[in-house]
């Protein structure tokens, strides 16, 4: 099938399926989980040997993934998602009366998905850009990740029996594989109305530039990492060394350090700085090399590492071990601030488990650093209160900097639910006010409409005066049911 036909069955779908009621479309999404759960043996074995990934941890991202569909349901179902909006008309207001205007959100149409290589799982096929698109009524064209083809037809069969369970038409949901050309014409197609990424920041920022490119520009929703530094302060990390050191390994070597919110920058003050990296030294000793998703990856992972070993700025508290094919060792290299301020490449993501110290002096380093800074999925701030309040510049500064700003634990672990923003300012997004997690996902894939002394008979469900829907909207300045 090539793809005018492709996204003209999309399209033709589109009409039908943006009306549908929430009830079915909830119902829809729901049936795609049951088939999900009901295949878990057979998805669970392929991801596995597609990905590298041990059973436990795909397991965990299909438990993930079948929850993230079950929210995207229930907030469908509810239906206030779409920001109904009502200033009734006032026919006697002077000097002239005053129009009926409704306003609410629409689906966009379809929606081009492509899917992420660390996440065989959650951000793929049925992964979070391709169900907050179903949810929001937007058809999808999801372009398979080479890295596992196997896994990816398999749940994009899933996705087209529910939607046969679910008598829907089949262009909802589409299934293509291909190369970079095959990408790029995704996007360029006339009938694509948006995109969801998740991925390297030179891939992201080529589709982007296609889209802006268009005759008629598409938003482009890509996620592109992120070194999310981690902020240490004297008094918290003297009381906790240790501990906080060994938090820092933990997340710095989950999963091969393969997560968008793999902490690979950390600042730490002098008078520390021998102690803790001391004691990251002993507990990143105990860590065995571990296999990456592929070797292509890999081979990136060590030939960074390669280039930045030739830089005579980095002190090297943990050198990686010889190359191997798949599986990569963590490495921490150490450096002084004014050093690190000097130079933009130490701030560029190394995909695996590495990160930078960098060794400060004083609360004006933090403010160059945190100027200095790009944008950042998570920035994390480790301190006791009373040093929060008195760093009340530098966290005013680090919040223009980030999608979320952590005061507590460590930024891996991305929580499925209503109030995660996953998305930050460039470059570890291309737009700040989005996010690939949570129920705000939905929002990236409509667009506001509003409609003019429109007849009741007319308007959307959401919009009547009867409100048969039953969700929360703000009906002349005030939020009621």
């Amino acid at each position: 099938m090539n793809l005018d036909t492709i996204f003209y069955e999309a399209q033709q779908a589109f009409l039908t399926y943006k009306n549908l009621s929430a009830t079915k479309k909830a119902d829809f999404l729901e049936k795609i989980a049951e088939l999900l759960e009901a295949n878990r043996g057979a998805i669970v074995l392929m991801a596995c040997k597609e990905s590298n990934l041990p059973e436990g941890r795909i397991n965990g991202e299909l438990g993930r993934t079948i929850g993230q569909i079950k929210l995207f349901a229930n907030l469908v179902r509810e239906g206030s998602w779409v920001e109904a909006t009502i200033d009734p008309a006032d026919p006697n207001r002077a000097p002239l009366p005053k129009a009926d205007i409704r306003r609410m959100l629409t689906p966009l149409g379809p929606v081009v998905v492509f899917g992420a290589s660390n996440f065989p799982l959650a951000f793929s096929t049925a992964g979070g850009d391709t169900i907050s698109a179903l949810a929001a009524g937007c058809p999808v064209i999801y372009k398979g990740h080479p890295a596992h083809p196997d896994t990816s037809k398999f749940v994009g069969q899933c996705i087209s029996q529910a939607l046969e369970k679910s008598e829907l038409p089949a262009g909802v949901f589409t299934h293509v594989e291909g190369g970079v050309k095959m990408g790029q014409d995704l996007v360029k197609h006339p009938l694509a109305k948006a995109v969801g990424f998740t991925g390297s920041f030179s891939a992201g920022k080529s589709l982007f530039n296609i889209a802006g490119n268009r005759e008629v520009p598409i938003p482009v929703y890509a996620e592109m990492g992120s070194v999310n530094p981690i902020f240490t302060f004297s008094q918290r990390l003297a009381n906790e060394l240790v501990p906080l050191a060994q938090s820092f390994v933990s997340s710095l070597t989950l999963g091969a350090g393969q997560f968008c919110t793999n902490p690979g920058l950390i600042f730490v003050p002098k008078s520390l700085s021998d102690r803790f990296s001391n004691a990251i030294s002993e507990a990143i000793t105990g860590v065995s090399p571990a296999p990456m998703l592929h070797e292509g990856i890999a081979d990136s992972y060590y030939k960074a590492l390669t280039e930045l070993q030739l830089r005579s700025e980095l002190n090297w508290v943990k050198v990686p071990d010889a190359k191997h094919l798949i599986n990569a060792s963590p490495a921490l290299a150490e450096i002084s601030v004014q050093d690190w301020l000097s130079d933009d490449q130490f701030q560029e993501e190394v995909f695996g488990s590495f990160a930078m110290m960098v060794v400060y002096d004083s609360e004006a380093d933090l403010i160059a650093v945190a100027n200095k800074l790009h944008g950042q999925l998570t920035v994390t701030l480790w301190a006791d209160t009373p040093e929060l309040q008195a760093h009340g510049e530098l966290i005013n500064l680090l919040e223009e900097k980030c999608g979320r700003l952590l005061f507590k634990g460590v930024p891996t672990g991305v929580e499925v639910g209503y109030a995660m923003q996953h998305g930050g300012p460039y470059p570890s997004t291309t737009d700040s006010r989005s996010t690939s997690v949570g129920a705000y996902a939905i929002k990236r894939f409509a667009r506001p409409i509003a409609f003019q002394d429109m007849p009741q008979e007319l308007l959307p469900d959401a919009l009547q005066d009867g409100n048969p829907l039953g969700i929360m909207r703000l009906v002349n300045g005030e939020f009621k049911k």
